[in-house]
């Protein structure tokens, strides 16, 4: 009697749930070491111990791999917050955004926005939806605030939140300054604060 398909044993390796993690994770690393160009499937494939089908299943373009990798990762570095203030809630974002940019991963992501921004439509995209995703996080965040009953002036711009903060660090970055530390948090939210608050 034959076997129906459905029973047919699968071939090939069994899936690996931790290799979706672990590509991202090495694809982050090396774009952050070689640049976007520099960055191959086949070299995250090998450091991650995986095939390239495996990738190629996931991610239909090296594009799509690197931008969804980036965006894990600022999601992880910089998580949105909700405290129960909006002073809370940007002096988590402030602090962890600063823990970020004084590491090294983090100061290499700006050096390589720098450099990829100019030459790189997809590095321009990927940045343009990531201060897109954190100015409709801040949106939100100065809503909730609203809601609560927090004296939120009516022409609060998120735009202008995000872009002044991403500048600085931007800057600093060109010009070899240093981060603001991660105590400087606190300075920083209360600068903001005083264009948000009537």
């Amino acid at each position: 009697m034959g076997t129906e398909h459905g029973d047919r044993p699968r071939r090939g390796r069994p899936r690996d749930p931790d290799a979706e993690p672990r590509i991202r994770r090495y694809a982050v690393q090396l774009l952050l070491e070689r640049g976007f160009d520099g960055m191959t499937v086949d070299d995250v494939a090998e450091a991650a111990g995986v095939g390239k089908a495996t990738i190629y299943r996931r991610w239909a373009s090296k594009e799509l791999l690197a931008n969804d990798a980036m965006a894990d990762l600022f999601d992880i570095e910089i998580p949105d917050a909700d405290t129960g203030s909006i002073e809370g809630d940007l002096r988590q974002v402030y602090r962890d955004a600063l823990v970020f940019v004084n590491s090294k991963e983090g100061v290499a992501l700006i050096r390589l926005a720098i450099t990829e921004l100019n030459r790189d439509e997809q590095f321009t995209a990927f940045y343009r939806n990531f201060l897109q995703r954190r100015i409709a996080l801040t949106a939100a965040a100065l809503e909730r605030a609203r809601q609560r009953g927090e004296p939120i002036r009516a022409g609060a711009d998120p735009v202008l939140m995000v872009q002044w903060l991403a500048g600085v660090l931007i800057l600093r970055t060109m010009t070899g300054e240093a981060m603001p530390a991660v105590e400087d948090a606190d300075h920083l939210v209360a600068m903001t604060m005083r264009t948000l608050v009537e």
